[in-house]
């Protein structure tokens, strides 16, 4: 059972507000990490151990006296128990032992939200989430472990790998300390061991004694950590901002009503792809604010340290960054919004799925996609509505990929770099569908029900999905059009590159 005042305050404030107190809990824990974390960052800086307890006591204070998630700590003691063993057996089949075993888990607790509640809440907290934060942590840390022992046997790791590299086993509260971060425990982000290990011991500031800026020396003889209250708060404000928007918004618009019969008689066609946009715009707000302000709580610890712009002289406070939300609402094309969300677990399917299924001196290829595709999926959920998103987001990258290889290069200057005079009408044309049709994709994401997804889209006409068909059909006929005038006009700008060179020489010849 929670702490009664925590009941209390989140009742009293449902009822004044119209928000689910959990959901205002889950606010309640992001903005206390902000004080929380400052006084960390106050300790002593080499009072390492009581840091750790200090971490571990404010998670267990949220999950336990916040949330009364018991049993939900419970799991992520468990999980997190099982990795620590795993990797400590020294095998090649290690890291997949130990990815297998947290991706089960994880899984066997979706199945379990999804078929043994009496009903499903959305706004109800469970520890489904934080688990998934704590799967991307726990198979990390096997696959760097692992590259700790190849480095030992003279191994050549990429440079991503070998930054991160395990190489001496953590103690079991150093590792405790990883796992229950609590600025990041129920909300993400996600980060790798060695980076906290590094903040841990403040070898993460060490390029920081070469700063000599004489305010910044002061500061660091009191404590290594450098301040970066400023970065913090804009990133809260920012997330604040996020928040109050989707209270706003979330009020005025709903999912039910997209699959609902009264959606297509008040809205043509238009109306209701607009309608989905707005829906998926609204659905990412609360994203926008959670994550923004948990990454703010990392940036006052310090844990969001990333070194020193060689350009402008100032910290970089990026290291931990999960959402760039103008880089995802401006985005023209599939790749730059997949780029701009959920970086972090972006990072995690790129590094430790998509690279780690490849043998050995080849190049990723079509099971390598699949792989992680199937990860994915599973991460997320059991729920029918995400693999609808997923199958529905695989195609447009296809799609995507075709266009920028065989239509924008029309746009361009024969270069291929330069953009032509009606570039910008392609840029807002690219805009406006690849945001509506995410808007469209993603709603079985938002609405998960198998059935009432397909009703939402048909309510659409099946729209996109016609689009995408119709573009596969026509892809071959048309690339056999396109690409002999791709690289005629390519080749021209290569003649007009030696003509130039020609040109040069002739004048040089002359003026000789």
């Amino acid at each position: 059972m929670a702490f009664p005042w925590a009941d209390k305050w989140a009742a009293d404030a449902s009822a004044s507000t119209g928000l689910p107190p959990d959901l205002l809990k889950i606010a309640f824990t992001l903005v206390m990490s902000y004080p929380l974390s400052s006084l960390m960052k106050r300790l002593p800086d080499d009072a390492k151990n009581l840091k750790i307890i200090y971490i571990i006591s404010v998670s267990i204070f949220y999950m336990v006296g916040v949330f009364s998630l018991y049993g939900g700590a419970a799991t992520l003691l468990f999980s997190s128990m099982g990795t620590f063993f795993i990797t400590q057996w020294k095998s090649p089949y290690m890291p997949w032992v130990n990815f297998g075993f947290v991706m089960t888990h994880l899984f066997v607790n979706h199945l379990r939200s999804q078929f043994f509640p009496e009903t499903y809440d959305p706004n109800v907290i469970d520890i489904t989430g934080a688990q998934m934060v704590l799967c991307m942590k726990l198979s990390s840390f096997g696959w760097n472990v692992y590259d700790g022992w190849q480095i030992e046997k003279g191994e050549q790791l990429s440079e991503f790998q070998t930054k991160r590299a395990v190489l001496k086993h953590p103690s079991l509260m150093d590792f405790l300390a990883f796992v229950f971060y609590f600025p990041s425990i129920l909300t993400g982000p996600s980060y790798d061991y060695m980076e906290f290990h590094n903040w841990l011991d403040l070898s993460l500031f060490k390029e920081l004694e070469k700063d000599k800026d004489p305010k910044r020396a002061a500061r660091r003889k009191r404590h290594k950590i450098p301040r970066s209250g400023i970065a913090a708060s804009k990133k809260l404000a920012a997330g604040i901002f996020w928040i109050v928007l989707w209270t706003q918004v979330d009020s005025r618009i709903s999912t039910a009503y997209a699959y609902s019969d009264a959606f297509t008689k008040e809205h043509n066609i238009f109306g209701r792809i607009v309608y989905l946009y707005m829906l998926g715009f609204m659905y990412r707000l609360k994203y926008y604010g959670a994550w923004s302000i948990s990454e703010g709580a990392c940036i006052l610890s310090g844990l969001g340290f990333h070194g020193v712009d060689p350009k402008t002289g100032k910290y970089k406070w990026d290291r931990v960054q999960n959402v760039d939300p103008w880089g995802f609402e401006t985005g023209q094309n599939t790749k730059a919004l997949l780029e701009a969300w959920n970086q972090n677990t972006n990072k995690w399917l790129r590094n430790y799925v998509y690279l780690r299924v490849v043998p050995k001196g080849q190049k990723p290829g079509f099971r390598a996609t699949i792989f992680t595709f199937v990860v994915s999926a599973f991460w997320h959920g059991t729920r029918p509505g995400y693999y609808l998103t997923f199958v529905t987001a695989a195609m447009y990258q296809s799609v995507g990929k075709f266009f920028r290889r065989y239509l924008r290069p029309f746009f361009m200057e024969s270069d291929g770099k330069t953009a032509g005079p009606y570039k910008i009408y392609y840029d807002i044309v690219c805009w406006i569908v690849v945001q509506t049709a995410f808007g469209y994709a993603t709603q079985s994401f938002m609405i998960l029900d198998f059935w009432l997804s397909l009703k939402c889209w048909k309510n659409s006409w099946f729209l996109y999905h016609i689009a995408l068909g119709a573009i596969f059909a026509i892809s071959s006929p048309y690339k056999a059009w396109a690409i002999p005038k791709i690289k005629k006009k390519q080749a021209g700008a290569v003649t007009d590159k030696k003509d130039a060179k020609e040109e040069v020489k002739k004048d040089t010849i002359k003026t000789k």
